[in-house]
Protein backbone atom coordinates (compact mmCIF):
# COMPACT_ATOMS: atom_id res chain seq x y z
CA UNK A 1 0.00 0.00 0.00
CA UNK A 2 1.22 3.24 -0.72
CA UNK A 3 2.91 5.87 2.35
CA UNK A 4 0.30 8.24 1.60
CA UNK A 5 -2.84 6.01 1.47
CA UNK A 6 -1.45 4.24 4.56
CA UNK A 7 -1.30 7.42 6.41
CA UNK A 8 -5.08 8.33 5.61
CA UNK A 9 -6.37 5.14 6.47
CA UNK A 10 -4.30 5.18 9.89
CA UNK A 11 -5.63 8.64 10.17
CA UNK A 12 -8.91 7.58 9.40
CA UNK A 13 -8.51 4.73 11.98
CA UNK A 14 -8.25 7.13 14.54
CA UNK A 15 -11.12 8.32 14.22
CA UNK A 16 -13.10 4.84 14.75
CA UNK A 17 -13.53 5.19 11.05
CA UNK A 18 -15.17 1.72 11.03
CA UNK A 19 -14.71 1.36 7.52
CA UNK A 20 -11.07 1.66 8.05
CA UNK A 21 -11.07 -0.40 11.12
CA UNK A 22 -12.71 -3.34 7.95
CA UNK A 23 -10.34 -2.54 5.83
CA UNK A 24 -6.99 -3.26 8.24
CA UNK A 25 -8.93 -6.29 9.41
CA UNK A 26 -10.03 -7.62 5.45
CA UNK A 27 -6.24 -6.76 4.23
CA UNK A 28 -3.87 -8.03 7.32
CA UNK A 29 -6.09 -11.26 9.05
CA UNK A 30 -4.74 -13.84 7.29
CA UNK A 31 -1.33 -13.04 7.03
CA UNK A 32 -1.57 -12.16 10.98
CA UNK A 33 -3.48 -15.66 11.39
CA UNK A 34 -0.95 -17.66 8.95
CA UNK A 35 2.07 -16.07 10.88
CA UNK A 36 0.14 -16.85 14.83
CA UNK A 37 -0.91 -20.13 13.41
CA UNK A 38 3.13 -21.66 12.24
CA UNK A 39 3.66 -20.39 15.71
CA UNK A 40 1.47 -22.09 17.72
CA UNK A 41 0.16 -25.34 15.15
CA UNK A 42 -3.68 -24.71 16.77
CA UNK A 43 -6.44 -23.47 14.40
CA UNK A 44 -8.34 -22.25 17.72
CA UNK A 45 -6.05 -20.47 19.75
CA UNK A 46 -4.58 -19.18 16.41
CA UNK A 47 -7.85 -17.44 15.50
CA UNK A 48 -8.20 -16.31 19.21
CA UNK A 49 -4.26 -14.71 19.10
CA UNK A 50 -5.43 -13.26 15.88
CA UNK A 51 -8.31 -11.34 17.15
CA UNK A 52 -6.25 -10.26 20.40
CA UNK A 53 -4.12 -8.46 17.91
CA UNK A 54 -6.63 -6.75 16.14
CA UNK A 55 -8.32 -5.85 19.62
CA UNK A 56 -4.85 -4.09 21.14
CA UNK A 57 -4.88 -2.40 17.59
CA UNK A 58 -8.08 -0.94 18.07
CA UNK A 59 -7.53 -0.30 21.88
CA UNK A 60 -3.60 1.33 21.09
CA UNK A 61 -3.84 2.84 17.99
CA UNK A 62 -4.21 6.35 19.47
CA UNK A 63 -0.48 5.75 20.40
CA UNK A 64 0.90 4.12 16.99
CA UNK A 65 3.25 6.58 14.77
CA UNK A 66 4.32 5.63 11.33
CA UNK A 67 7.83 7.29 11.61
CA UNK A 68 8.78 4.95 8.61
CA UNK A 69 6.44 1.24 10.33
CA UNK A 70 4.22 0.34 8.47
CA UNK A 71 1.08 -1.15 9.90
CA UNK A 72 1.38 -4.66 8.84
CA UNK A 73 4.66 -4.60 10.44
CA UNK A 74 3.30 -3.29 13.87
CA UNK A 75 0.94 -5.79 13.53
CA UNK A 76 3.11 -8.59 13.09
CA UNK A 77 5.00 -7.07 16.09
CA UNK A 78 1.49 -7.00 18.47
CA UNK A 79 1.15 -11.14 17.23
CA UNK A 80 5.12 -11.89 17.58
CA UNK A 81 4.06 -10.50 21.25
CA UNK A 82 1.60 -12.18 21.77
CA UNK A 83 2.70 -15.70 21.22
CA UNK A 84 6.24 -14.58 23.55
CA UNK A 85 3.49 -14.13 26.27
CA UNK A 86 1.44 -17.26 25.21
CA UNK A 87 4.31 -19.18 25.70
CA UNK A 88 6.09 -17.43 29.01
CA UNK A 89 2.11 -18.28 30.46
CA UNK A 90 1.90 -21.90 29.62
CA UNK A 91 5.35 -23.31 29.01
CA UNK A 92 4.69 -24.82 26.17
CA UNK A 93 7.10 -25.85 23.22
CA UNK A 94 6.15 -23.28 20.18
CA UNK A 95 6.01 -25.75 17.45
CA UNK A 96 3.42 -29.05 17.89
CA UNK A 97 5.04 -32.34 17.28
CA UNK A 98 2.12 -34.34 17.26
CA UNK A 99 1.43 -36.27 14.30
CA UNK A 100 -2.46 -36.43 13.38
CA UNK A 101 -4.04 -39.30 11.75
CA UNK A 102 -6.04 -38.51 8.75
CA UNK A 103 -10.25 -39.50 8.83
CA UNK A 104 -9.85 -39.63 5.08
CA UNK A 105 -7.11 -42.64 5.39
CA UNK A 106 -5.65 -41.37 1.67
CA UNK A 107 -2.08 -42.16 1.65
CA UNK A 108 -0.99 -39.23 -0.31
CA UNK A 109 -2.93 -37.36 2.52
CA UNK A 110 -1.09 -39.48 5.25
CA UNK A 111 2.21 -38.32 3.74
CA UNK A 112 1.84 -34.75 3.03
CA UNK A 113 1.11 -34.56 6.85
CA UNK A 114 4.09 -36.95 7.79
CA UNK A 115 6.30 -34.37 5.51
CA UNK A 116 4.52 -31.19 7.58
CA UNK A 117 5.07 -33.05 10.90
CA UNK A 118 9.10 -32.92 9.83
CA UNK A 119 9.16 -29.80 8.45
CA UNK A 120 7.58 -28.45 12.08
CA UNK A 121 9.96 -30.70 13.88
CA UNK A 122 12.89 -28.63 11.72
CA UNK A 123 11.93 -25.80 12.48
CA UNK A 124 11.58 -26.48 16.42
CA UNK A 125 15.36 -26.98 16.05
CA UNK A 126 15.71 -23.11 14.78
CA UNK A 127 15.96 -19.84 17.15
CA UNK A 128 13.41 -17.55 17.59
CA UNK A 129 14.36 -15.10 15.23
CA UNK A 130 15.21 -18.12 12.78
CA UNK A 131 11.39 -19.38 12.77
CA UNK A 132 10.07 -15.78 12.51
CA UNK A 133 12.20 -15.07 9.01
CA UNK A 134 11.51 -18.05 7.88
CA UNK A 135 7.91 -17.75 8.74
CA UNK A 136 7.70 -14.27 7.31
CA UNK A 137 9.63 -14.48 4.72
CA UNK A 138 8.11 -17.90 3.28
CA UNK A 139 5.09 -18.50 4.61
CA UNK A 140 3.87 -14.66 4.67
CA UNK A 141 5.97 -14.07 1.25
CA UNK A 142 6.76 -10.84 2.71
CA UNK A 143 9.93 -9.10 1.07
CA UNK A 144 13.29 -8.68 2.88
CA UNK A 145 12.49 -4.55 3.33
CA UNK A 146 8.80 -5.83 5.14
CA UNK A 147 10.78 -8.47 7.15
CA UNK A 148 13.60 -6.25 8.43
CA UNK A 149 10.86 -3.82 9.45
CA UNK A 150 8.70 -6.51 11.21
CA UNK A 151 11.70 -7.62 12.89
CA UNK A 152 13.29 -4.53 13.90
CA UNK A 153 16.08 -5.28 12.04
CA UNK A 154 18.29 -4.41 8.64
CA UNK A 155 17.87 -6.07 5.15
CA UNK A 156 21.42 -7.34 5.96
CA UNK A 157 20.83 -8.95 9.06
CA UNK A 158 17.73 -10.79 7.44
CA UNK A 159 19.37 -11.93 4.53
CA UNK A 160 22.28 -13.59 6.97
CA UNK A 161 19.73 -14.60 9.77
CA UNK A 162 17.45 -16.10 6.39
CA UNK A 163 20.74 -17.81 5.11
CA UNK A 164 21.32 -19.36 8.56
CA UNK A 165 18.50 -20.62 8.99
CA UNK A 166 18.17 -22.25 5.61
CA UNK A 167 21.52 -23.95 6.44
CA UNK A 168 20.31 -25.09 9.73
CA UNK A 169 17.04 -26.46 8.28
CA UNK A 170 18.81 -28.61 5.44
CA UNK A 171 21.05 -29.69 8.21
CA UNK A 172 17.77 -30.58 10.74
CA UNK A 173 16.02 -32.09 7.42
CA UNK A 174 19.10 -34.06 6.46
CA UNK A 175 19.11 -35.63 10.00
CA UNK A 176 15.75 -37.28 10.06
Amino acid sequence: MPRREETALIQRAKEYDQAAWVEIYERYKHSIYNYIYYRVNETALAEDLTQEVFVRALESIDSFTPRGISISAWLYRMAHNLVADHYRRDRELPLDERLVVPDEGTGELAERRLAHVELRKALSRLTGDQQEVIILKFVDRLSNAKVAQTMGKTEGAIKSLQHRALASLRRALGEK
